[in-house]
């Protein structure tokens, strides 16, 4: 299923959204997968909330990511500063290709807040390795098991990625959101694969 606009139960400046709720056991056998040329992966500790949100902006706005947008400056921070929260920075040849954010929470898991590529390194062999590394990386730091969730507003091959990587989906929800294009919270422009639900 696709976002769509103008369905049936569908009102006006909202979207009829897929989500899978996914989780890994335990990493893939074998060792890491190498890395593309030119690529490492970074931790940033206790990062700026404006380096932040460069990172959240330039990979999540072509797929509608705008959760961490209607948070404050002062609850970003609050947030970047929790020991729970772990952020990691794709580098291709010295340039941020992305980002991953890991939330470990009080209980043995590890949840994949946000994983993504800005778009001019996508189809380099970067998501599946970014993958491999989020999942070892989370169970490397004591968790037991490994949740993500992705939706059909994401890119199309990103649950067969995920599916790819060692991630079993538990289940699926139908769900009706809010268009952020339509509430001002994003661009016209963001998410052009799918349809503008707004007047």
């Amino acid at each position: 299923m696709t976002a769509t606009t103008g369905s049936a139960g569908v009102p006006p400046g909202h979207l009829a959204v897929t989500v899978w709720f996914l989780e890994c056991r335990r990493p893939a056998d074998g060792p890491p997968r190498p890395a593309p040329a030119g690529a490492t992966l970074v931790r940033a500790h206790a990062p700026d909330p404006a380096y932040y949100r460069f990172l959240y902006d330039a990979t999540g706005e072509p797929w509608l990511w705008y959760g961490r947008r209607r948070i404050s400056p002062q609850q970003l921070a609050r947030w970047l500063a929790d020991p729970a929260m772990e952020l990691f920075v794709p580098m291709v040849d010295g340039v941020p290709a992305g980002m991953l954010e890991l939330d470990r929470g009080p209980v043995p898991a590890c949840e994949i807040a946000y994983l993504g590529l800005r778009p001019g390194f996508i189809g380099r062999g970067l998501g599946p390795w970014l993958l491999d590394r989020a999942v070892r990386i989370a169970f490397a730091g004591g968790a037991e098991r490994v949740t993500l969730n992705t939706c059909s507003l994401d890119h199309p091959k990103a649950l067969d990625t995920y599916r790819a990587g060692g991630f079993e989906i538990l289940r699926r929800e139908e769900r009706i959101e809010p268009d952020p294009r339509a509430a001002g919270i994003l661009p016209r422009t963001a998410g052009p694969h799918v349809p503008y639900a707004g007047p």
